[in-house]
């Protein structure tokens, strides 16, 4: 093993807490608004069921999931709930704060925390958490933060990607897949 995929999987081996930007991770970053007649617009997300699923066995496997995101959205809300994640924290324009609070909340230290990010907003939170994560169609400025880079792109099973790198590095990957549900 090289001495960097050493360092991962040491770092991995500490989280306990996986979060998560939403557009451009959980998502592809696009936004979607639906034009009504009355002048109004509603807001239209798409979720990659492989990350749903991964999010799902790690809850099996005890690892906590959260999302902190700038934007304010019904879909989050649903998905979140859906992919059975814990901590929802929306119309988060500066994460530091809901980044805190949420270590309060779970008891756990900043290098127990994995974060996944794409964009400039997220560098504070990545800059902190034992493992910086960074979608393959992040910013130059993320992906040069990260410790790792996701072979997958936000929105298409990057998500998927880190919780089953996470989980192998733990050693509890081959025991949760018999929990895998849809």
């Amino acid at each position: 093993m090289t001495r960097a995929k050493a360092s991962l999987k040491k770092r991995c081996a500490r989280i306990r807490l996986l979060l998560m930007d939403v557009d451009g991770v959980l998502t592809d970053g696009r936004i979607w608004l639906q034009s009504w007649p009355d002048g109004t617009a509603h807001e239209i997300k798409g979720f990659s069921a492989y990350d749903g699923a991964g999010l799902k066995l790690a809850r099996v496997a005890g690892l906590r999931t959260g999302v902190i995101t700038g934007r304010s959205s019904a879909a989050v809300t649903q998905r979140a709930k859906e992919a059975e994640i814990e901590f929802v924290f929306q119309g988060r324009g500066e994460k530091i704060p809901a980044y805190e609070e949420i270590l309060r909340s779970a008891q756990v230290s900043d290098e127990a925390v994995a974060y996944i990010g794409d964009d400039l907003p997220d560098l504070p939170v990545l800059a902190r958490v034992g493992l910086a994560i960074a979608v393959s169609n992040a910013v130059p400025e993320v992906k040069r933060a990260a410790h790792y880079v996701t072979k997958h792109e936000g929105g298409n099973g990057a998500a998927r990607e880190v919780v089953e790198l996470i989980l192998k590095s733990q050693g509890k990957w081959t025991s949760v897949l018999k929990n895998a549900r849809a």
